[in-house]
Parts: C-alpha cells; sequence; structure tokens
C-alpha cells in the first residue's frame, strides 16, 4: 500500500475514507457515537481532530472474533441476537495527537467490527468507529501501524 494514507472519519457523514495523495481509495459506511463528538473520559463521545493508530489486532482472527480487552475470547453467531456492543474481528487502536484528544488511548478508542450492522450510516456507538466486518478487514489489511487519522464532524474537502 501507499505510503502516504490518511483515514478520515466523518461524524456527520457516518462516513470513514480511505486516501492517499488526496486521492480517495475507498469509502465506508460507520457509527460514531450516539452521544456526539467529545473528549471527556467516561461520556461515551466519539473524540475528534488528529490521531494515528497506534496498535492492530486480530491479524488472522476468523470473522465475528469477539474482543475483550483486545485479546480474542470467542466468536459471535450472527443468528443469535445479542444487544451488547461487541468488538468484533479487528481491532485499529487510536492514539490522540492533540492536546484535547491525548486521553483517547486511555479511553480505549478503537475502529472496529460490530454485531450491529444494520446500524452503520447512523450515529449508535459508545464513543468508538464500528464498521461492517468485511470493511474493517479490508480497512486493516490496508493500514499500518502510524497511519494518521483525522475525526471531524464534516466531510473531508
Amino acid at each position: 500500500m501507499p505510503q502516504d494514507l490518511h483515514i478520515h472519519v466523518s461524524l456527520e457523514g457516518q462516513s470513514l475514507q480511505l486516501s492517499s495523495g488526496g486521492n480517495l481509495l475507498e469509502s465506508y459506511p460507520i457509527s460514531t457515537s450516539r452521544f456526539g463528538p467529545g473528549f471527556e473520559e467516561g461520556s461515551f463521545k466519539t473524540p475528534i481532530g488528529a490521531f494515528q493508530v497506534c496498535e492492530k489486532f486480530g491479524d488472522d482472527a476468523p470473522v465475528h472474533t469477539i474482543f475483550r480487552a483486545r485479546h480474542p475470547v470467542g466468536l459471535w453467531d450472527p443468528a443469535q441476537r445479542c444487544d451488547d456492543d461487541l468488538v468484533l474481528t479487528r481491532i485499529l487502536r487510536l492514539e490522540g495527537l492533540d492536546p484535547a484528544n491525548l486521553n483517547t488511548y486511555d479511553r480505549y478508542i478503537y475502529i472496529h467490527g460490530t454485531n450491529h450492522e444494520e446500524l452503520l450510516g447512523t450515529p449508535a456507538s459508545q464513543g468508538c468507529i464500528r464498521m461492517s466486518n468485511p470493511d474493517v478487514i479490508d480497512l486493516y489489511a490496508k493500514t499500518p501501524l502510524g497511519t494518521p487519522v483525522t475525526i471531524s464532524q464534516s466531510s473531508p474537502p
């Protein structure tokens, strides 16, 4: 993959765009916090600003692997209803780079797969950026550690 990758997350558009050199490579529907943007510990809000992918979890994990504390603990069965907010399939952990979002790492804000794919395109998460499981596998494979991430209210220019 190109070395000049960038991820842009739009709260307004509920989309994640992967670009290289200003050229759009992929666009994915996502779900950010149902509580809106924010930085406060325990707020369940999605932080905004500049970030980077600092850790990745789930190399070669089967689709629908359930993660707790970033460790695989089993598989979710899509045929079984589950209202919990599961962290599935892959995790890209974010580290905040702005003074206001430096607590992002300690807040465990991730880009991850979800068991609530039907809610993608609407704000419904507890702070993280939810993606469909096939999409997070695709993004994970294309995104090296250190990839810059911008989370903003609006869509990218």
